[in-house]
């Protein structure tokens, strides 16, 4: 048996979760049996097992030392991690902070080394489904790289694709009617940007949000350029894009191969892009799983359950 202190009572609970369910997974991982009494862990099992209990309860301490709560989830990506140091590295590097004080973290794997990619590469691929950060954090990082004067200006650009559905004809001017399809860019910028700014910012021309096919034509220099929902874009509007990538520039091309709007005849841009470019120096490529799923845990279940579904030629009616 093995002794595990720890510093605090606040520590322990945010290490057993709530009803100690966290200490139950792991336990059921392991094949440790893991007891909270007062600030103490108490593993009992073989030697190689409580050591990998013990690395997982490591790799987490960052957060749970400081009273964040750990899931389950977060047992689970230490035991999967290739090295579990990797995943204590990870939730000691704070991207930003939000306009609350809040931290803002890679909070798996997979997104740490999509922010990582798109540190090192001027064009990034973030590949994968809802709820994985692909949109969130390339605009943190964008709104850091114009922060710390690294670019001039942040462009948010989408394919004004509908959903499946017609919305018909949107009053106001062009802000007004692209803004709908943008909201997701919007809301990682509220949660950065007083919004006060935020408007000053667009008055500027330091934020723009344009609908992709006004690129055309231009040439970006000097700028951060997020093009959200990839897969909805044609493949000419996607070498049309990529291709105005200007000096001192880095672009973010974010989406999910699996929710594609198009009409059937027409391919993907985001699909051609990924199979053309593969080997590309400079060109960075994510694919992010439901593994990297950080909504609702339902979430992360419904993807897996569809992913599983169309993996069995599932079709729909």
């Amino acid at each position: 048996m093995l002794v595990f202190p720890l510093p605090d009572r606040t520590s322990a609970v945010a290490l057993a979760g709530a009803e100690e369910k966290n200490l139950r997974r792991l336990s059921e991982l392991t094949g440790v049996q893991v007891v909270l009494r007062g600030q103490e862990l108490h593993l009992r099992g073989t030697e190689p097992a409580i050591g990998q209990c013990v690395q997982v309860v490591e790799a987490l301490a960052y957060r749970w030392r400081r009273g964040q709560p750990i899931t389950e989830a977060d047992i689970e990506m230490v035991l999967q991690a290739p090295d579990p140091t990797l995943v204590a590295q990870m939730h000691q590097e704070v991207l930003a902070h939000t306009r609350w004080g809040e931290e803002i973290c890679a909070r798996t794997l997979g997104q740490w080394q999509y922010v990582q990619t798109i540190r090192t590469h001027d064009i990034t691929f973030g590949v994968g489904p809802a709820g994985t950060g692909k949109t969130y954090l390339a605009a943190v990082l964008a709104v850091q790289a114009l922060q710390n004067q690294e670019c001039e200006r942040l462009i948010l650009t989408r394919p004004a694709v509908e959903a499946g559905e017609k919305l018909g004809f949107l009053p106001g001017d062009l802000q007004q009617k692209i803004s709908p399809y943008l909201r997701p860019l919007y809301d990682a910028l509220y949660d950065l940007i007083d919004p006060v700014r935020i408007n000053q910012l667009l008055e500027r021309g330091v934020i723009e949000v344009a609908p992709l096919a006004y690129m055309r034509g231009r040439t970006l220099n000097r700028a951060f350029i997020i093009l959200d929902e990839a897969q909805n874009t044609t493949p000419g509007q996607m070498k049309m894009l990529l291709t105005r990538l200007g000096f001192g520039s880095r672009m973010v091309i974010t989406g999910d191969t699996t929710q594609v709007d198009l009409d059937q005849r027409q391919d993907s841009g985001l699909l051609v892009a990924l199979q053309v470019l593969q080997g590309v120096p400079g060109i960075g490529f994510c694919y992010l799983t439901a593994a990297d799923v950080v909504r609702h845990p339902l979430v992360q279940r419904i993807v897996q359950a569809y992913e599983r579904y169309e993996g069995s030629a599932g079709t729909y009616s």
